[in-house]
């Protein structure tokens, strides 16, 4: 399209294989944590050598690898942390996410070549911050969840040409401003900014008074409580042109701590969506029923467009539970190509058996039904199904397959 700008699409990457899933269906860049400093302390996260086969792989793909340090640090995190950021940069890593003004110039000092983002969890919602950022030698800022298009737009006005604006576009949402959470050190004594958030949000709260221990009020006339702070997942997949058009460079999904089919799921509708506006936004638009219907696919909530076209309303949250859609299972990868006949070996993440119908989604092309005629382990003995999780397993497929081809199967709940 002329005078546009093909935004990158930034993927999340909780361990290495979710590094490699993101970028083989479609991600131009990942975000990831290392051991220290990342927000996402019950994720795999990245060893120094997990990062370095990680960002190498990236490179040889295209790709680009940010990594995240966004805590909210106390005195002794400063420990060792000009080190890191030394190492990070040594790796090659193309950015640093930060939010805390000390590990900025910590950063800033111990690391000059390591391109900074500033985080979304520094609560960027005006220009006047974000050029204060830039001034300090930012290259990008990833915009608050709580501001509309509109707001972004206006934003993009006002600073520097050559920086770089980044948004959430999929995924769960915060019920506090920004992820600046306080309940989970509060109900739980996990402190959300360092990284150990409960997820308080997602639970179910009643009231007590304080003469009355043991009675239980529902919030809302509803005796099995409510879910008062349970959004809705975000989801923007039909509104990529405004998003395009209020400056918006580097579309963003929440999730390190996803699955590898969720990410390469949501990863893949959200490519070919990019790429089909950019050929012809007619073709874009006659599809969008075809990504909804991809995206679904993976594990998710309602879907809400949270505070892009206003402030919310109350219809952005699910006030009767907090469970997730799960209409498809992932129940395998596949480790290597297959050969000659279409047998391939197969790694089990949910047990599958011969007769099932299941689809093969690949990296790149369509998707396709097949039904499972023959399945050997790994002793060569032929088996109807596999026992334990995460066995290897030689399967027969009706088309040739790919190593990091996921399989997934309707899910049993839903039938």
């Amino acid at each position: 399209m002329k005078n546009k700008i093909k935004p990158e699409l930034l993927a999340p990457a909780g361990d290495l294989e979710k590094l490699k899933i993101a970028i083989l269906y479609g991600a131009d860049a990942v975000y990831i944590g290392g051991e220290a400093y990342s927000l996402r302390a019950k994720a795999k996260n990245f060893t120094k050598e997990t990062m370095a086969e990680g960002i190498r792989f990236a490179h040889e793909h295209g790709a680009k690898v940010y990594v995240t340090a966004n805590i909210f640090a106390h005195n002794a995190d400063f420990d060792g942390m000009a080190e890191y950021f030394q190492e990070i940069q040594e790796l090659g890593a193309d950015a640093v996410l930060i939010s805390d003004l000390g590990v900025f110039a910590v950063a800033r000092e111990a690391a000059p070549d390591l391109e900074i983002h500033v985080s979304t969890q520094a609560n960027n919602t005006n220009y006047q911050s974000a050029k204060m950022w830039y001034r300090l030698g930012a290259k990008r800022v990833v915009v608050a969840r709580e501001l509309s298009l509109q707001e972004i737009r206006e934003m993009r006005e006002k600073i520097p040409e050559d920086m770089e604006m980044e948004a959430f576009i999929h995924g769960a949402m915060c019920i506090s401003y920004s992820g600046r959470c306080l309940l989970s050190n509060y109900l739980s004594g996990r402190d959300a900014n360092k990284g150990a958030c409960a997820h308080p949000c997602r639970w179910k709260y009643h009231l007590v008074e304080e003469t009355r221990p043991g009675e239980y009020m529902p919030i809302e006339e509803n005796e099995r409580g409510t879910y008062i702070y349970n959004s809705k997942d975000l989801c923007m997949i039909d509104h990529i042109p405004d998003l395009i058009d209020a400056g918006v460079v580097s579309l963003k999904i929440e999730g390190r701590m996803k699955t590898p089919f969720y990410v390469g799921t949501v990863i893949k509708a959200y490519r070919q969506a990019i790429d089909d506006f950019f050929t012809d936004p007619a073709l874009y638009e006659e599809r969008i029923p075809k990504y909804f219907d991809e995206i679904s696919k993976a594990s998710h909530r309602e879907y809400t467009t949270a505070f892009y076209y206003g402030k919310p309303d109350g219809n952005q949250q699910i006030y009767t539970n907090n469970s997730y859609i799960r209409p498809y299972d992932f129940i395998g990868m596949v480790q290597q190509d297959s050969d000659a006949e279409h047998i391939a070996w197969v790694e089990q993440r949910n047990k599958f058996s011969v007769g099932d119908e299941i689809e093969v989604f690949p990296a790149k092309g369509d998707a396709f039904v097949m039904q499972v005629t023959d399945i050997w382990n790994a002793s060569e003995e032929a088996v109807t199904s596999a026992p334990h999780p995460q066995e290897k397993l030689r399967v027969k497929f009706t088309k040739p397959v790919y190593q990091y081809d996921m399989l997934r199967k309707f899910s049993e709940e839903k039938k």
